[in-house]
């Protein structure tokens, strides 16, 4: 039987799922703190774990980052709410295996658990990421879950694309999360002369610091401790085909200046090697970053950024496309059927409207998690409301403006007295920080950029809220 590891500190929240699971033949053990979870590993070993990502001494994505360092074989799902969205967006690039929205539906929540502890782990020597070359039946797959669009923008992107792929031109594509930046470089990799060669992610952002550089770029036994054999880097499985660093923006400084090595050279060193490696790469690398104010601060070297820069590429937020959101729905609607067995025709009226007055913040990757839990719970021909999440038709509280942005917190409240639209404002003022901070990942030159106050203030802030 599997075990799994259930951490939430809502203990009522915790013992209805708890029983639930156990009912439905899996083991189960409770936490309601990040470290309680840990100590836990020492004594037992789990197959899953599903954390809040909400926690009274941290996140679901803390114990997301410690299970992938320390036991890489176990999947790990997050529950969020949809204010979480971003965050949940990010975890699955960090190696979440899925993530479900509270409240919680039962089947939704037994079928993830059940897919989670089917799928199989990637070997954690390589990138969970890497696909090897493509036999021409797997290209026409991959080409085929590709949807260009009809809207002018996608037209365009679509031109752009066709123009670029044959050359071996460096490709810089920019987008939100969830824009599909990865899908449009793996379509470049296509219509490349290299398309019979590797394609090979590297999500920057989920590289461990220390290891970054050897996960590029391979190390020699005994480089390093824990170093027990050779590594060949990412860079070099790549030979011949096309490399796609996304977050590139999370990249160290000094691995930065490796990586402009590499492009300037065409050679690579193995970390504690003295030997040069010729290696023949087509670079496409992705962020959702500004690139350009990050050398400003010193955060990203501006020659890298040039070598980078050859052709760039804009992947479009779908609340800017959505001309486009029906060809996107229908495709999603069909992996959907065929992943859960279903035979859902359609969507009906109400929900078309839904769709297109909502603002997609977590853009492709929300509509195809929406999509494929309505699927789900839908029994009829057609999707209806009731298999949607309420958040997106009944929004009570918006962290984040219609074109992406942070904005001011507004909620539906009573009349109140000053006092308490003080402390109000003073917990909203503290969440949105909280918040913008975890999303630049505790950069804080970008968080008072993007909160429109200065460093000085925004440290103030932190100080009086704990948030330092």
């Amino acid at each position: 039987m599997k075990r799994i590891l259930l951490v939430e500190d809502d203990l009522t929240y915790s013992r209805i799922v708890k029983t639930f699971l156990e009912k439905n033949g899996f083991i189960i053990q409770t936490a309601v703190k990040v470290k309680e979870a840990q100590q836990l590993f020492s004594n037992s070993k789990f197959d899953l774990i599903i954390a809040d990502f909400r926690l009274p001494d941290g996140t679901g994505m803390e114990l997301l980052q410690w299970s992938k360092s320390n036991y890489p074989q176990t999947q790990v799902i997050l529950i969020t709410h949809y204010s979480d969205i971003r965050i949940a967006i990010k975890a699955m690039k960090l190696g979440a295996f899925e993530y479900i929205t509270k409240p919680i539906n039962p089947d939704e929540l037994l079928a993830t658990v059940k897919e989670s502890l089917s799928a199989k782990i990637p070997d954690p020597i390589s990138s969970d990421t890497i696909t090897a070359p493509l036999s021409s039946s797997a290209k026409n797959k991959v080409n085929s879950s590709y949807v260009v669009g009809s809207s002018a923008e996608a037209e365009k992107l679509e031109k752009h694309i066709q123009l670029v792929a044959p050359t071996d031109l460096s490709v810089l594509v920019l987008g939100e999360t969830g824009t599909g930046k990865e899908f449009i470089s793996r379509r470049i990799h296509d219509f490349s002369t290299r398309k019979d060669g590797a394609f090979i992610a590297i999500d920057c952002g989920a590289l461990p610091k220390e290891l970054a550089g050897s996960e590029l770029f391979g190390h020699v036994k005994g480089a390093f401790t824990g170093a027990l054999e050779n590594k060949t880097g990412h860079f070099e499985m790549a030979n011949g085909g096309t490399i796609f660093l996304d977050e590139i923006g999370n990249l160290s400084y000094e691995v930065q200046i490796q990586l402009l090595r590499a492009i300037q050279e065409r050679t690579i060193r193995k970390i504690g090697g003295n030997k040069e490696i010729q290696i023949d790469v087509r670079i496409i690398a992705a962020t959702n970053d500004n690139l350009i104010l990050q050398a400003g601060d010193g955060h990203f070297r501006e020659d890298l950024y040039h070598r980078l820069n050859e052709f760039t590429l804009s992947a479009i937020p779908l609340r800017s496309k959505k001309e486009d959101l029906e060809d996107f729905a229908d495709q999603f609607l069909e992996e959907s059927n065929e992943r859960l067995g279903k035979n859902v025709k359609g969507f009906s009226p109400e929900v078309w409207e839904i769709f297109l007055g909502y603002d997609w913040p977590g853009n492709l990757r929300e509509l195809r998690n929406i999509i494929k839990r309505a699927v789900l719970l839908t029994s009829g021909s057609h999707v209806e409301k009731e298999s949607l999440p309420a958040d997106l038709y009944e929004p009570s509280i918006s962290l984040v403006g219609s074109n992406g942005s942070y904005s001011s917190i507004t909620s539906k409240t009573d009349m109140l007295s000053p006092k308490d639209y003080k402390s109000q404002w003073i917990e909203q003022e503290k969440e949105l920080i909280q918040k913008v901070l975890m999303d630049t990942k505790f950069n804080k030159s970008k968080t008072a950029r993007i909160l429109n106050m200065d460093r000085k203030t925004l440290y103030s802030k932190m100080e009086k809220y704990g948030l330092d």
